[in-house]
């Protein structure tokens, strides 16, 4: 009979480690907590464009990003820093005007990042995916693992999970316990995006290209740190994406918006304004993002990528994944994919 593995999480590390053990002998089930594919990555539709509000941005040295998109035949493009930038040093000065050296060149995904996994997710038509579903208890103690969701107790040879190591520890009950020194350095793991704020403007037209704007704006004094020109490839979508700074969560959505529209003015002039749809995603009100108990101040990328992630517990039927266990580029897609291919080929070597 099949072995049956349970993929905690249908981000990009869960979708492909299933689409790597596909038609390998194991019966295979991913259980995801949101009503959604993708976890930190995320594409909205807004009329024709599609903003990224999450994972967008790669380059040339994520190599196995690269190709994956290559085997799954999705294009990307380079994207559009041509034309004046601006950059604000001081909040009493006007936004300087720069031009921006060209160096390695970051990419988008035709169609937005969701692109990617949906793809994945259309190869998997022999595995069962479920949404809306959390898993509440792991109980090793005999030769299958019991994994207890809030819908069903399933029995499995093997547990994958792809979700923030952070919130495994802290969200999970295991029988009997995970290693101390594990539960310590989980809990103490930065999880990629989780203090970010994703915002995004959609507009009618490309009002900045036609005054030789590049749409890129970088900032010290916010409430906008970063933004970019996010139109679709086909420039039959325009939009302006980027990210606020985290200091903005503690105001309302509408005062937030405020903020940002009073800046884009300043900068663009009043035609920042006339925009059909505003978007923002704050991550660490993601509560399957970011570890609401983590306590203390965790710096960007602490303990990503630590070897103890790498390690399998409980005679090799638990395995630890996702993008912040990757051994070289933890916190990005490209991490992601990394840990996807480790720990794959890890099971099919047993």
């Amino acid at each position: 009979m099949n072995k049956k593995i349970v993929i905690i999480g249908a981000g990009l590390s869960g979708l492909l480690t299933a689409y790597r053990l596909l038609n390998k002998g194991f019966d295979i089930e991913i259980i995801e907590a949101r009503n959604r594919i993708g976890g930190r990555i995320h594409t909205l539709q807004s009329g024709e464009t599609n903003v990224d509000m999450g994972a967008t941005w790669f380059n040339e040295i994520h190599k196995n990003l690269s190709a994956l998109l290559g085997e799954f035949q999705i294009e990307f493009f380079e994207q559009s820093m041509k034309g004046s930038s601006f950059f604000e040093p001081f909040s009493a000065t006007p936004a300087q005007v720069i031009e921006i050296p060209e160096n390695s060149p970051s990419y988008r995904i035709v169609g937005g990042t969701s692109q990617l996994v949906e793809q994945i997710k259309n190869r998997l038509k022999t595995v069962k995916i479920s949404l809306s579903e959390t898993v509440r208890e792991i109980d090793f103690t005999n030769d299958k693992a019991i994994v207890v969701t809030n819908k069903q107790i399933i029995n499995a040879n093997f547990v994958i999970s792809t979700i923030p190591q952070s919130l495994l520890v802290s969200k999970v009950k295991f029988i009997p316990n995970l290693p101390q020194e594990l539960i310590n350095i989980a809990k103490n793991t930065h999880t990629w995006m989780q203090d970010s704020i994703k915002i995004a403007l959609v507009y009618k037209i490309q009002f900045w290209k036609v005054k030789g704007i590049s749409g890129t704006v970088f900032s010290n004094v916010g409430p906008i740190t970063e933004l970019y020109d996010h139109s679709n490839y086909n420039l039959n979508g325009f939009a302006l994406c980027g990210f606020a700074n985290g200091e903005m969560v503690r105001y309302s959505k509408a005062e937030r918006k405020t903020k940002i529209l009073l800046q884009l003015e300043k900068i663009f002039g009043k035609e920042a304004l006339d925009y059909s749809d505003y978007h923002e995603t704050i991550w660490s009100e993601e509560e399957y993002t970011k570890n609401a108990s983590q306590e203390g101040f965790v710096f960007p990328h602490q303990n990503n990528g630590h070897p103890i992630f790498r390690e399998n517990y409980y005679n090799d039927r638990l395995f630890l994944s996702g993008t912040e266990t990757a051994s070289e580029f933890p916190g990005y897609m490209e991490g992601a994919i990394i840990a996807a291919n480790h720990v794959a080929s890890v099971i099919l070597n047993f």
